[in-house]
């Protein structure tokens, strides 16, 4: 979904992870539970926001804080757990681009197995993260 070249990084905390629509409270307990369980630097809270994909169906998307490798691990334990699919955003062009709206990647995951890539954009001054491509895998 970028250009060819064009690293991606991840970044500490994001807002566009997502849990497969009906799911979302049970699993954000889950995962903080999990969490604290294990004594783990990551805390999930629900911002009671839903996007709809095509190719996907539709996602409670949520925000973390806390150290990457753990969301990225946690969310695919939970994908497994819930047979579920997840949305594992947050992923950034490294690219120093100035522009009005902001730009986030994502993985749809089934469990350990990816099975698409998702844009989302917002607006810099508060807007609702909206998905603007789709890629199945």
């Amino acid at each position: 979904m970028t250009d060819s070249g064009v690293q991606i990084v991840m970044k500490s905390n994001s807002e566009t992870f997502g849990i497969e629509s009906g799911y979302g409270k049970e699993v954000i307990e889950w995962l903080n539970e999990e969490a604290r369980k294990n004594d783990l630097n990551f805390e999930a809270r629900s911002y009671n926001y839903v996007v709809a994909t095509q190719n996907f169906g539709s996602f409670e998307l949520f925000s973390w804080v806390g150290d990457i490798q753990t969301a990225r691990k946690i969310i695919v334990k939970a994908s497994k757990r819930f047979k579920i699919k997840v949305i594992e955003g947050g992923y950034k062009t490294k690219e120093a681009i100035l522009k009005i709206s902001k730009q986030d990647y994502a993985m749809v995951r089934r469990g350990d197995k990816i099975i698409g890539h998702i844009a989302f954009t917002a607006s810099r001054f508060g807007g609702q993260w909206q998905v603007t491509k789709e890629e199945l895998r």
